[in-house]
């Protein structure tokens, strides 16, 4: 058994989410979003030296100790999955380790509303599924492809850095290719999915031109592509889209994604109440794509965006903050929760407890 799986298994006994192990400071794991050591003594170099190149590999270890960073994915056992990311800090060597579920739970069991499903049914265009980091979007995704595996003939290839969840083929064919052991990069695996005879490709992230322009190519010609980005809401999505291309571009850029984009799927993660028995519930804010809000992409008014949503509701639309506002009105998550992840925080600010009024 590699030294490392001890953490693991402290980390998985108390339903944490997170390892952190850093030279010169306690292990620590990380519990429905606090932060807490699991035990005092300090991990010196050779510790983590061994434990850390232990798991990696002689290969990976090396590209790590020379570049500084490196992502990958562990299986303790087949209940135990972990995406692991090894970096260099200022006392020296550190990790972070995020527990996979090797379960995929489905869209139900995990309370996304159920208009994705219909994302699901799309023969071409661009799905995108954004939110912070640890927010949940692969769980979400993972749960889409899921849905379509059990549901459809399809032949689905994902690009990703690193493989967090595992498909069985169902109905569908699935393809993981992982960046850099598989495909050179993000934009390299997108371009050769174009010529494998995929119907669907999953882009694990959309950071930079290239991908995000081979991915609108792709959805183009008749792909559905589902990506995700870091941005907490549709308007913000579509304008990071649009804002990564230089400003000439830009024009050309809103009419391709006016066309081919067909939804967005924001999520937060808010820690429920203790009264409800705590952990953490994803909320949605979603976008159908129809001609309104095509035309509001293609003018560039994406201010506009939000009076589609709100307007939608009967087509399974929904609003960040009204998501929100339920959750709160049933007790579920606290004021003070959500106020911080509400987009408009005044509507919030008269429910926070007077400690709370100097926010």
């Amino acid at each position: 058994m590699p030294y490392i799986d001890q953490f693991f298994e402290v980390l998985v006994n108390a339903g944490a989410s997170d390892l952190h192990l850093a030279e010169g400071q306690p292990p620590k794991i990380r519990r429905h979003g606090e932060v807490m050591p699991i035990r005092n003594e300090e991990l010196t170099n050779e510790e983590m030296a061994y434990m850390m190149s232990e798991i990696a590999g002689p290969d990976r270890w090396a590209r790590y100790l020379e570049v500084g960073d490196l992502d990958f994915a562990y299986e303790m056992d087949e209940h135990s999955r972990f995406r692991c990311n090894y970096l260099k800090q200022t006392r020296g060597f550190g990790c972070v380790f995020r527990l996979i579920p090797t379960k995929i739970l489905t869209l139900d069991q995990l309370g996304i509303p159920p208009v994705v499903k219909e994302f699901g049914h799309l023969r071409g265009g661009l799905v995108l599924v954004t939110g912070p980091t640890g927010s949940g979007k692969s769980t979400t995704l993972a749960a889409l492809i899921d849905y379509i595996n059990v549901n459809f003939t399809r032949h689905i290839i994902t690009v990703e850095e690193p493989i967090e969840f595992v498909h069985k083929n169902k109905k569908s064919i699935i393809t993981q290719r992982e960046v850099p052991e598989n495909t050179p990069s993000f934009p390299q695996g997108l371009k050769a999915a174009l010529r494998e005879d995929a119907d669907i490709v999953l882009v694990g992230e959309m950071r930079d031109l290239e991908t995000i322009q081979l991915a609108l190519t792709a959805a183009e010609t008749g792909l559905l592509v589902f990506g995700t980005l870091h941005t907490n809401n549709a308007r913000k999505t579509v304008d990071r889209m649009i804002d990564v291309f230089p400003s000439d571009q830009q024009a050309q850029v809103r009419t391709m994604l006016a066309a081919s984009l067909r939804g967005v799927v924001a999520q937060l993660l808010l820690k429920k109440t203790a009264e409800v028995g705590g952990g953490r519930l994803a909320v949605n804010e979603i976008l159908v794509v129809n001609s309104a809000a095509s035309a509001i992409i293609r003018e560039g008014a994406t201010q506009k965006l939000q009076d589609v949503i709100v307007a939608g509701g009967g087509s399974g639309m929904q609003f960040m903050d009204d998501a929100i506002w339920k959750v709160m009105q049933q007790g579920i998550v606290s004021p003070h929760e959500a106020y911080m992840k509400a987009i408009d925080k005044n509507r919030f600010r008269v429910f926070l407890p007077p400690e709370d009024e100097g926010l």
